[in-house]
């Protein structure tokens, strides 16, 4: 059996508590389209996607898809903004630190699989001094984008770890879905922008409810053991 583990993260609803930022962006850019208020409870559904295509899952059916690109590049300049405000905040959730620092010195190889773009994964990463902490940093920018499996795969192949070495953490059913495309254990977490019936629904193997729990699921994870076979 191997020894080797991969615990691989999601970022936004996952470590970093996002969930007010981005649907203040969303909003901010559905209005300089035009489009109108658009409510959390909608944005929070296409959390995870790569941007064009959360975009085009929010817009009006009969929004011109020429102007899909367009509403994109709104929300991206909406962080832009509020990045720049009095008062901007992407905190950690609680026990995200602790859990990845301890994960670390256990000698765990870390990695993440998000729908940021790198850039913006860089500027939260150096925000909260995490880079140090990981081996593999799977963005949209490399390729397909979640539930597709690319970023897993990529992370695995970067680090050497094999499927049942490997654990996705995440947020979503897409997280979930990706997880399971690739072949690892899939375990939810409740506290970010799907609820735990969408995660169920993505394929979780296991949901946890705090950084506590999820802490006691990686320590029963016994690498060379599948989720499915666990």
């Amino acid at each position: 059996m191997s020894a080797l583990k991969l615990a691989v993260f999601d970022v936004d609803g996952t470590l970093v508590d996002s969930r007010q930022v981005i649907s203040e962006a969303m909003n901010r850019a559905f209005l300089r389209a035009g489009l109108g208020e658009i409510g959390y409870e909608r944005t929070r559904t296409i959390v995870g996607l790569e941007l064009t295509e959360a975009v085009l899952r929010l817009a009006p059916a009969d929004y011109p898809a020429e102007r899909i690109p367009e509403l994109a590049t709104f929300y991206k300049q909406a962080f832009v903004e509020m990045r720049a405000e009095a008062g901007f905040s992407e905190p950690l959730y609680a026990g995200a630190r602790e859990t990845v620092e301890r994960l670390a010195d256990e000698g765990w190889l870390l990695g993440v699989a998000t729908g940021k773009a790198r850039r913006g994964l860089d500027i939260v990463f150096e925000h909260h001094g995490l880079h140090r902490f990981f081996q593999t940093l799977q963005t949209v920018d490399g390729g397909a984008g979640k539930p597709h499996p690319r970023m897993v795969l990529d992370a695995m192949a970067e680090t050497g770890a094999r499927p049942e070495d490997t654990v996705m953490i995440g947020d979503t059913s897409f997280d979930m879905a990706m997880g399971r495309a690739a072949g690892v254990t899939a375990l939810g977490v409740s506290w970010g922008f799907h609820t735990v019936e969408e995660i169920e629904e993505g394929g979780a193997h296991h949901i946890l409810d705090d950084f506590d729990g999820l802490g006691v699921a990686l320590d029963a994870f016994e690498p060379g053991v599948t989720g499915d076979a666990a």
